[in-house]
């Protein structure tokens, strides 16, 4: 019988800023991590003080400031979070053979088979070790949800969490047998990728519960629901998950992105910004030991109009000048087709390989193919060398400065 657990890290953003400020949000119980209080973004995390005031995850923070006004803001540590996240998959590694790292903040667990190893311990007791171990070893708390697979997993630990009324306990173990009874219990909103216009359209046909599905077979489904859809559904609330915890070495993607004090009009001011995103990213990058091989620009236009697009090389690339170059010209197609105020630019870095891997694929391709150089990839590992001596603002692309030499930015 399959083992899953998954720990899912409580308000991560808002544990790791307290970490990393103890003095200030560290001594703050009403906290919001997403930027400061002028910012025109949204909250990253809240802490669950700030909860009971009706802020949100996404929320805009002016808004959330509105209903929170003595909130303290601050901006997102990414370093910090980045280096908590990797801190506590190294220490789950010590508890189950297998760990998969869903998120930053989220990792399974498959423990099937180490029965005997835990001397034939609930797994409740071994989900309590281990968030006793997370927690003393990084500060930080995790809730824990288990079952028989990550479907299972993941709604159970929806149940541990804590939240704004106090409720959760830390852990909520569903045993093998009590799938049912425990679906039965289940809104469909609860089940994972169920969205709110999926929800509104099985609402109107008076489906809000999971039991509420079960009194009806596939058959019946499809009259509603296309087939892709009446399956997916059906298994869901049948508990059936075919997917299994996979150990990924490394991250999916890495993004970076900027909302606007005010909205930006003018094409180089925009591109400036972009670029000190992607020096940002593309350094890090490189302090984690990656080449990156699909470059993806996202802009949101005045209007709250999100658009993106995205190229993907022949082969990996760590360079900031090939990275830079494909993300202007991304800027430039989205620009090209709609060229309005923008309040907000995104880069995103993924298909990424250990640096190592990296080189000896390009060993298989076309020289260059990608338009990166040896001299390319040794100066990036040079700039990286400068910047962690005398920090990340020691050296910058050539671009940035003479941006910044430009006229003031006029309105249209």
């Amino acid at each position: 019988m399959a083992r899953i657990l998954l720990a899912d890290a409580d308000a991560f953003f808002v544990g790791v800023a307290r970490l990393a400020d103890p003095e200030g949000a560290g001594r703050a119980p009403l906290l919001i991590v997403g930027g400061s209080r002028d910012s025109r973004g949204v909250v990253c995390s809240a802490s669950y003080e700030t909860r009971k005031f009706g802020v949100r995850s996404a929320m805009p923070i002016a808004r959330a400031l509105r209903l929170c006004p003595n909130a303290m803001c601050v901006p997102v540590p990414f370093k910090g979070c980045l280096a908590k996240s990797v801190e506590i998959r190294d220490l789950l590694k010590k508890f189950a053979p297998v760990v998969e790292t869903a998120s930053v903040d989220e990792w399974y667990m498959d423990l099937s088979g180490t029965e005997g190893v835990y001397h034939h311990e609930s797994l409740h007791t071994t989900a309590q070790r281990i968030r006793q171990a997370v927690h003393q070893a990084t500060g930080l708390t995790v809730s824990i949800g288990g079952g028989t697979n990550k479907l299972i997993a993941k709604l159970a630990v929806d149940r541990a969490k804590p939240s704004a009324n106090g409720a959760g306990g830390g852990i909520h173990i569903v045993d093998a047998g009590a799938e049912d009874a425990f679906l039965r219990s289940c809104t469909l909103a609860d089940i994972p990728l169920v969205g709110p216009k999926f929800q509104a359209r099985l609402t109107a046909r008076g489906l809000v519960s999971v039991e509420d599905v079960l009194r009806l077979n596939e058959a019946a489904l499809r009259q509603w629901l296309s087939d892709r859809e009446a399956r997916w559904l059906w298994n869901r609330v049948h508990g059936i998950d075919g997917g299994s915890v996979h150990q990924r070495e490394t991250a999916r993607g890495l993004s970076r992105d900027e909302t606007f004090s005010k909205d930006l009009h003018d094409d180089c001011h925009i591109e400036r910004e972009l670029l000190r995103l992607v020096t940002r990213a593309a350094s890090d990058l490189r302090g984690d030991g990656l080449a990156v091989r699909t470059v993806a620009v996202r802009i949101r236009d005045w209007d709250f109009r999100t658009r993106s697009t995205q190229r993907t090389l022949p082969e990996p690339v760590i360079s900031d000048r090939v990275i830079l170059r494909v993300a202007r010209e991304l800027l430039g197609s989205l620009r090209e087709a709609r060229r309005v105020p923008a309040r907000l630019v995104g880069v995103r870095l993924s298909g990424l390989l250990k640096s190592w891997k990296a080189d000896q694929l390009s060993l298989f391709t076309t020289p260059g193919a990608s338009g990166e150089t040896a001299r390319d990839r040794r100066l990036s590992k040079a700039i990286n060398g400068v910047r962690e001596k005398f920090g990340p603002k020691s050296i910058l692309p050539g671009a940035l400065s003479a941006l910044a030499t430009l006229r003031p930015e006029r309105h249209m």
